[in-house]
This record gives structure tokens, C-alpha cells and sequence, in this order.
């Protein structure tokens, strides 16, 4: 409800409510109104509205947002000087919370503001906090203590008003001298940066972040029309668009202070997004809606990354944010590691090198939110670097749940902008002190790879439906992009722009630090996972679109033809299903399918499938009964091909995992094998694995239901049904002919509390690094615990795989959804669940569907395929009734090569954007060839702006040079 809403109300829609009412149903919004007047007394004075509903609210002014009352903020300014008899209407909003307790109605009115005794106490104490922080024997001290001393003998505070007040106006001048008294020329500067971080979804809904962002914009605009020097930085765009959009008068204000550059709209990316499970598309995405909205509505170009709660930096950000024009990166968050770690971040300052070589300058700042004197000298004097700085940034300002500054901390800055024994204080932008980073040739600390946070190593498990629906959200669109732009390119589609800019801000916004990670109230994932299914379902109904598109209208013909697509861009073999009534196919040359009929009844077929391609086959009769579905060969308890023969136990684990190949075994102890451990850390449960959770094993000791479902052509299939404590899981594993991936597609119904399960697979391979998946590439982590921070990542995150390598052959465990992942000597243990009770009480109880694999090669990692398998695995192949011949839209000639994304550029001129990348750590020269005719190529930034041009030859193919890991955008023009 708006304002105005509010007010056309009529007086009998509102009742009376006192001091200790209680008020309110969860989750409710109401609003409340009143008038007061200014009394004779407050005639030129400041008059403030002290009010108390019994909740956050946001309160209006005749008509007017003139702020909040929060957990740091208590009043309201009616006037900074008051008219006797001017009378305000007053409305206030306020949210009755989703906890069972009801909102109590406190003690609210009106009153004159001392504004002389405050000023007083403000310089009596700003001297007090110095003289508590510097050198008790200092000329300084001793100062201090005599004028401080004096007006402590001379002011009775038992007189009355008049009297007091009248002491205190005599002997504040004797304070003036010892505020005036400057640093000398060694003196350090702290740039602070005005902020409020404000979550957009965590113990609170999205919903009430629609009212905390306008309660904390509005606080603060109050505050930079009263201190005209107060410069205050308010980062993600999607909060600026949540103003704009439901309060258009305070949007303009917000404007208007941009304008006079007191308020700085800096920060990058869309929201402060989690950089461990969110893939490196997304992260570009951010990076592209986000400086595109600060460009159009403001004119700014974003430099600064600023994610001052993100639990961890992946290794792939550097080159990332110099792809989209950022250079700088800010954050608070390395230093919060609280008490479940061993070796604590060595820098504060420093050059951050990706897994690539990029590299960015970041600053670390401390957790202070006060700009005390004595909070001040501690952000100095607490510094981990000590030489070779003589600056730092320094936040303040309320956060989490917004706020932002009071007006106490911008009278602290005013008095300390250069008094002695404080460091000197510059309110300004961030950029400035990077900036001046650069101007001083800063280049004394470089620290390389990932910024591991070693705490909240839950977040990258917890809320398993949640992740899932991220994964398969994020290669949803991709596939509505491919096929969409081939749709474009060959049929002349329309291709629906608005709509999935739509649908990718619906997945970045659930791509928040307290989202993704699984860290919110029920609620707030509830509405994630309904979110992520909307962009899974539309996606998917544009991407079957488009592919229809592609066919050439043959409605006789429809039902004997089924075009199958393979959005990945190299060729593929993949079973896919047929039509009902299907008992065979046949390609386009009229050979017969090598086919058989599945567990359900469904007649499989296996597809020779093109790069960035689709081909068509046809309806055929079965070509040889013997070669269906048959008799299980061997016994229920093994799987075996040309390539591997695996036996299991009576649990269902892989006691053996014979490599025909080599004629070795593959398995150091059971495989598969499910362990469930107590989960129980002693703080932030949703949050944290606790460092000793190994030694709290539950036993799973029921056997397994174990039964062949099919030993055919093309697929053999075991199913194991089995008892996890007080859950039930039913998996089946499937050893698909030709193929080394062992695939177990697991149905769990989970009903733990306060339970960690993982799946180990301990292999013979010996290596004293694992390697695991990040966004655009991989990083190294240890497989042992010599050193403290070796010890700190016993859990790590990782993407769609995690491998194990010697120098001729290796073993990777693939997943569709899984991030958590720990590796210790040759074991590999994927996280699958977690049983977390806050902030989410029945977080994860349920049932899930999911899968994962194991996949032994041989050769070396860069010949191993896993890059590719992994892709498979998340990225099925799709088909379509009808005939859309055959044809490859883009492929890359080296297997190392990866097109991750091919899409119409951003700004609807119907340049084809297509993105790649190097997967291996290895330089790399290749040709992208393409499959439909260009006008011209040029290479851009990841924000599509052009940076080069790219020669493309007679025959359509255009010759990159990757460097190790880089990323590669081109902009083809039609």
C-alpha cells in the first residue's frame, strides 16, 4: 500500500492503539497516523518525533519519507527549527515480523532537542576516547585530563536545568583549543566510505527489503541535507530499481544527491552475489545489468566491486571484473572468520592475481561500524600490514538489515577530519582512496588464487532444492540462448529480448550471498525455488520454441521424424528416449540406431549428435530382437562392459572397479560409499560444518535391496534401495556402452536433523593436489593437512567436477547440483545433504532427486575428457518432433576449448555474442568455425564492447589465441 493509499483511508479504518497494545498478524504491513504540533517552547528549536511502535517503520511527514526508526536510529527530525503551532501529519508503516510474538506499541511523543548539551557531550567525549587511546605520559594526555578534569569539578549534575545548562555553556569553550590541535606530516589518512550493506533477503522476506531500502535511503538523504560534507556509497543496482519503482518522490531525491555527489552509486555487480556456486556467466551478468542500470540512470561507470558479506572470492573474479571494466575490489568479510579456523588472511592491501595471471587492487577493510576516535586510532593500530601503508578505507555506517549513518558518527568525523592523536579522516568515495593507491605505485603485496574464507563451509550444501534450482536455472537460459540465437540466425525467429532479460534478473537476484547460500528464513527460499522453477519452465518453453522454429513445417510428416539437439560445442553420443509407439530409428542415411528398451518400458535410441548442432532421425522398425533388452548377463551385483567391470557390495557400494584397459584396480575401499556424520557446529548453523565433524560418525549399517533392472546394448542398470538412519534412498547406477562414466541417478527422502551426509570414493590415485572446477577454469587445492591453512579447507566448493590426477590417468566425481566437496589423501567425498535447524527449521527435509559420477580415465588431465563429460552430465540432449535436418551452428577445433555461451548481444542490434573459454591451463591457438554467414568479427570486453577487429576466412572461421584459462568474447556482426 502507498502512501496515498494510506491516507484516502477514512478515519473509521483506523483505531486507537496505546502504549502497551500489541498489533499486528506475521508477515503484515500496517500503517498508523496521527498529527502533532510544535509547542510555544520549541519555537526555533530542533524538534524531534521520538516514536515507538514496537517495530522497524517508515514514517512520513506531510506526505513525505523523512525517514526510519531502526535498531540505530530513534528519531525523527520534524524541523531543524520549529514554528510554534505548525502542526505534521504524521503516517508511519511498520511490519509486524513472522515471529509469534505480536508487535507492543511503546512510548512515543514529541520533544525539544538540547542541541547545545548534545554538541557538548559530543566534544567531551570525542577528547575523553583520545585521551583513553593515546600515551598515558603524552604532552597530549595531560592536556586532556586538566580541561576535562576542571569541567568535571565545576558542573553539578544534580542542579536544575537552568543551572546546568548554564555551567555547560561556560565551560565548553575551554574544550575548543584541544579540538583544534592538527596531526603532524606521518600522520595516516582512513578514506571513510559512508554505507549500509542491507541483505536483500535473509531473517526477512524480499518483500520487507522493498521497505528497508527506502527506511535507509531516506535516513540517510536526511542526513547529507544537514552535513552537506557527507559522502555516503549505496551499492546494488536492483535496490536502486526497487525506489525507483515503488517510491518515485524519494527516488528523485536519491537522484538529486547523486548529482550533487554525495551519494555514490558504486559497487558493480547487479546485487552482492555469491562468487562460490554462482557459474562465471552469471557473474558477468551481474557485472553487465548492474554497470548498465548505474550508466543509463546516472551516468557513472562503475570501478569498484564492493561485496562487503560474501562468504569467500572465487579464484576466477580478477579476470572476470577487468573483462567488465573493474579494477578495484573492496570487502570486509576475510576478517570475520570467528573461532573455526587456523590461519588467519596475512593481508589488507594488496594485488590480487587470478588463476589466469588478472589482477585487481583490493582492500580489506576491518568490521567497524563507528567512527568513534577510538574506533578510528584501533582500525589504524589493528592493521595486519605495517609497512609500506599509509592509508586505509574504512567503513561505517549501520548494515545487514540497512540503516546506514546516524547523526552521532557524522559529528565524530566533523571534529577528527585532523586531530591530533586521531588519524586524519577523509569522507569521500572508495574510488578516491584506490586511487591514490595507484598514484603512490602501490605494489608491495600480491596474494594468488581463490580468497578461500575459512568459515561458512556449509553455505555451499545447505538448502540442496535452492542450488539445484540455480544450476538448472542458469542452464536453462543457456539453452533458451543458443537456440534462440540459431532460431535468429536461420529462420528469422523473433527472439523474445524483454523476456529473458527478465528471467535473468529473476535468477541474479536469487544469486544473493544469503540465497544461494542456503543462509535465509523458510520463506525466503520457498520463493527462490518458485522463482528458479519460473526461469527453468520459461526457458525451457523458449528454447522448445526456437527448436521448433528450426524444423521445416511438415505436419504429415511430424510423427515419423525427431530432431535431436545438442547445445554443447563438440560432438556428442547421447541415448536419448524415442517417441511412444517408437520401436527403432534410423540417421539421415537410413541406418538403424543402435537401440533397447529401458527399465519403464521406453524404447532408447543412441544419437550421433554435431557441435552447437541438431540432427533429424526417423521412425524404423527394431533391427534385431537379440540386441534388445536381455537377460542380465552377470549377477545382480555387477556391471560390466568393454571398458570396466564393477562388482558392489551388500550396501551397494563399488567394492571393486576393475579398468579392463589396464588390468588394475581402481578402488583404494568401497566406492559409493554413503557416510553420515552429527552436524551440529556451535554457531551458525545454517551456515558452518564444524572442523571436527569426522569424529561424530553415525553408523549405517542396514543393507541395500539390490536389483539388475537392464544389461542391453546401450545401458546397464542396478538399483540399490537402502536405509541412511531415518532416511530412504533409492539410486540407480547405470555403465553406458563406450562410456568410462559410472552414473547414479539418487532419489532421497531425507528426514535428519542436524546430519551431514557425503558419498566417498577412494581411489588409487596418487596426488598430493586435487583439482576442482571453478567458474571459467580450476584451481588446486591439497589433498593433506601439513599446514594450517591446508587444514582450513577441509571443505571446499567446487562446480560441476572435482578430479584426482597422476600424470597417465586420473578419477573425477561429476555432480548436477552439488558444490560441497572435501578431498583428503586419495578419497574424494562429494557433500550431498545437510540438516540445519536455523534460521530454517526444516531446512532440506524431503525428498530430492539428483546425480552424480564417477569417471576413471586414463591418459593424461588434458586428455582426460572430464571437462566435457561434466557438461553432459548437467546439459542433456534435447529433441523435438519434426524435421530440422542437420546443421552445426559453432564449434571450436580443440578439445580444450570451451563455447560457454552463445547468445544476441545486450543492446538489440542482432550481433550474435558467442563466449569461450580455456579449460585446461594451457595456451592454446583455435579456430571457431562458424555455420552462418558474417559480415565481420571483432573481439570485445564482457560487456560486449568492442575492442578489436578478427579476421573471418572465405569458409567462415575465425583464429583466436587463448592464453591459460583466458576468456574469450566475440561479437559476430550479420
Amino acid at each position: 500500500m502507498t502512501i496515498d493509499e494510506a491516507k484516502a483511508y477514512p478515519p473509521d479504518a483506523y483505531r486507537d492503539v496505546v502504549q502497551g497494545d500489541s498489533w499486528g498478524e506475521k508477515w503484515g504491513y500496517y500503517w498508523f497516523r496521527t498529527t502533532v504540533a510544535a509547542p510555544q517552547a520549541a519555537e526555533g528549536q530542533r524538534l524531534m518525533l521520538n516514536l515507538n511502535i514496537g517495530a522497524e517503520c517508515t514514517v512520513y511527514v506531510n506526505g513525505i519519507i523523512a525517514g526510519s526508526i531502526d535498531k540505530r536510529h530513534f528519531y525523527i527530525t520534524l524541523s531543524r527549527e520549529a514554528n510554534e503551532g505548525e502542526a505534521y501529519e504524521i503516517y508511519v508503516e511498520g511490519y509486524a515480523g513472522h515471529q509469534e510474538a505480536r508487535p507492543v506499541m511503546g512510548s512515543s511523543g514529541i520533544g525539544i532537542w538540547r542541541e547545545d548539551l548534545y554538541q557538548f557531550l559530543i566534544d567531551v567525549d570525542t577528547l575523553y576516547q583520545i585521551r583513553c587511546s593515546v600515551d598515558e605520559h603524552s604532552l597530549r594526555a595531560a592536556e586532556i585530563d586538566r580541561v576535562l578534569a576542571r569541567i568535571a569539578a565545576v558542573i553539578d549534575l544534580d542542579a536544575d536545568e537552568a543551572e546546568l545548562m548554564a555551567d555547560i555553556r561556560r565551560e565548553h569553550p575551554a574544550l575548543k583549543p584541544l579540538l583544534a590541535c592538527t596531526n603532524g606530516s606521518t600522520t595516516p589518512t582512513l578514506y571513510m566510505m559512508g554505507q549500509s550493506h542491507l541483505d536483500v533477503a535473509w531473517l526477512w522476506p524480499i518483500e520487507e527489503t522493498k521497505r528497508k531500502i527506502a527506511r535507509t535511503i531516506s535516513n540517510q538523504l536526511a542526513l547529507m541535507e544537514e552535513y552537506p560534507e557527507y559522502i555516503y556509497t549505496q551499492s546494488q543496482p536492483y535496490l536502486y530499481q526497487i525506489v525507483q519503482h515503488l517510491y518515485p518522490e524519494l527516488y528523485e531525491r536519491l537522484v538529486q544527491a547523486v548529482r550533487r555527489g554525495q551519494l555514490i552509486p558504486e559497487g558493480g555487480m547487479w546485487l552482492e552475489a555469491d562468487t562460490n556456486l554462482t557459474s562465471g556467466e552469471s557473474l558477468i551478468r551481474q557485472f553487465i545489468h548492474g554497470k548498465r542500470f548505474f550508466r543509463e540512470q546516472f551516468g557513472v561507470d562503475n570501478e569498484m566491486l564492493w561485496m562487503p558479506d560474501v562468504f569467500g572470492y572465487s579464484g576466477s573474479l580478477p579476470q572476470i571484473m577487468k573483462g567488465c571494466g573493474i579494477r578495484y575490489f573492496a570487502s570486509v568479510k576475510m576478517g570475520q572468520t570467528y573461532n573455526n579456523f587456523a590461519d588467519p588472511f596475512p593481508y589488507n592491501t594488496f594485488l590480487w592475481e587470478g588463476i589466469d595471471g588478472s589482477e585487481v587492487l583490493v582492500h580489506f577493510m576491518d568490521y567497524h561500524l563507528e567512527t568513534k576516535p577510538s574506533v578510528l586510532i584501533d582500525n589504524w593500530n589493528q592493521r595486519v600490514q605495517k609497512d609500506g601503508i599509509n592509508s586505509r578505507l574504512a567503513q561505517f555506517g549501520y548494515g545487514d538489515g540497512g540503516g546506514g549513518a546516524t547523526r552521532d558518527e557524522l559529528e565524530y568525523l566533523r571534529r577528527c577530519a585532523d586531530l591530533e592523536g586521531v588519524p586524519k579522516v577523509k569522507l569521500t568515495s572508495p574510488i578516491e582512496y584506490f586511487k591514490d593507491l595507484e598514484r603512490q605505485g602501490f605494489s608491495s603485496a600480491r596474494y594468488v588464487g581463490e580468497l578461500y574464507y575459512p568459515a561458512h563451509r556449509g553455505t555451499y550444501t545447505t538448502q540442496a532444492k535452492t542450488k539445484q534450482g540455480n544450476r538448472r536455472g542458469e542452464f536453462a537460459l543457456r539453452e533458451a540462448e543458443l537456440w534462440g540465437t540459431a532460431a535468429v540466425l536461420l529462420r528469422q525467429w523473433r527472439y523474445p529480448l524483454e523476456q529473458m532479460d527478465a528471467l535473468w534478473k529473476t535468477l541474479l537476484l536469487n544469486q544473493f550471498h544469503d540465497i544461494l547460500p542456503g543462509t535465509s528464513i523458510a520463506r525466503v527460499h520457498a520463493e527462490a525455488e518458485q522463482d528458479f522453477g519460473r526461469v527453468i519452465r520459461t526457458s525451457g518453453s523458449i528454447a522448445a520454441e526456437a527448436q521448433d522454429a528450426l524444423s521445416v513445417p511438415q505436419a504429415a510428416e511430424s510423427e515419423s521424424a525427431l530432431s535431436v539437439f545438442n547445445s554443447l560445442s563438440w560432438a556428442r553420443s547421447a541415448v536419448i528416449a524415442l517417441p511412444q509407439g517408437w520401436s527403432g530409428a534410423a540417421d539421415a542415411n537410413g541406418q538403424t540406431l543402435a537401440a533397447q528398451q529401458d527399465s519403464n518400458g521406453h524404447r532408447l535410441a543412441r544419437v550421433e549428435l554435431p557441435p552447437c548442432g541438431w540432427v533429424t532421425i526417423t521412425r524404423a522398425e527394431k533391427e534385431d530382437e537379440t540386441k534388445d533388452l536381455a537377460a542380465p548377463s552377470t549377477g545382480e551385483r555387477i556391471l560390466e562392459h568393454d571398458l570396466l567391470r564393477i562388482e558392489l557390495d551388500e550396501y551397494g557400494r563399488m567394492i571393486s572397479v576393475w579398468d579392463k584397459e589396464r588390468g588394475m584396480e581402481l578402488t583404494a575401499g568401497p566406492g559409493n560409499d554413503f557416510r553420515m556424520y552429527k552436524d551440529t557446529p556451535p554457531r551458525f548453523d545454517a551456515w558452518e560444518i564444524d572442523r571436527t565433524y569426522e569424529l561424530g560418525e553415525i553408523g549405517l549399517d542396514d543393507p541395500a535391496v539390490i536389483r539388475k533392472l537392464a544389461d542391453g546394448p546401450l545401458t546397464t542398470t542396478v538399483e540399490i534401495t537402502r536405509k541412511l538412519h531415518r532416511s530412504t534412498l533409492r539410486q540407480h547406477i547405470v555403465l553406458t556402452a563406450g562410456s568410462r562414466v559410472i552414473l547414479f541417478r539418487t532419489k532421497i527422502d531425507w528426514q535428519e536433523k542436524h546430519k551431514l551426509l557425503k558419498v566417498d570414493f577412494p581411489t588409487t590415485v596418487h596426488a598430493s593436489e586435487a583439482i576442482f572446477e571453478t567458474q571459467f577454469g580450476y584451481m588446486k587445492r591439497p589433498t593433506h593437512r601439513s599446514r594450517p591453512h591446508d587444514a582450513d579447507r577441509f571443505e571446499v566448493s567446487h562446480f560441476k567436477w572435482a578430479a584426482l590426477a597422476e600424470e597417465a590417468r586420473g578419477c573425477a566425481v561429476m555432480n548436477d547440483g552439488k558444490y560441497g566437496m572435501s578431498v583428503l589423501g586419495g578419497t574424494m567425498s562429494l557433500t550431498l545433504l545437510r540438516a540445519s535447524t536455523a534460521p530454517d527449521p526444516q531446512a532440506d527435509l524431503g525428498e530430492h532427486e539428483f546425480a552424480y559420477a564417477f569417471y576413471p580415465w586414463n591418459g593424461s588431465f588434458l586428455d582426460s575428457g572430464v571437462v566435457r563429460h561434466a557438461y553432459e552430465l548437467n546439459c542433456p540432449a534435447t529433441a523435438r518432433p519434426g524435421d530440422a535436418g542437420s546443421h552445426s551452428l559453432c564449434a571450436a577445433d580443440r578439445a580444450n576449448i570451451v563455447i560457454d555461451t552463445v547468445k544476441p548481444t545486450e543492446d538489440g542490434s542482432g550481433d550474435v555474442i558467442i563466449r569461450m573459454y580455456e579449460a585446461y591451463r594451457t595456451l592454446t591457438e583455435c579456430e571457431l568455425q562458424l555455420g552462418f554467414p558474417v559480415r565481420s568479427a571483432r573481439r570485445t570486453n564482457m560487456l560486449e564492447q568492442p575492442e578489436r577487429e578478427l579476421a573471418v576466412s572465405d569458409d567462415g572461421k575465425v583464429r583466436l589465441r587463448f592464453k591459460p584459462f583466458e576468456i574469450i568474447t566475440v561479437r559476430l556482426s550479420l
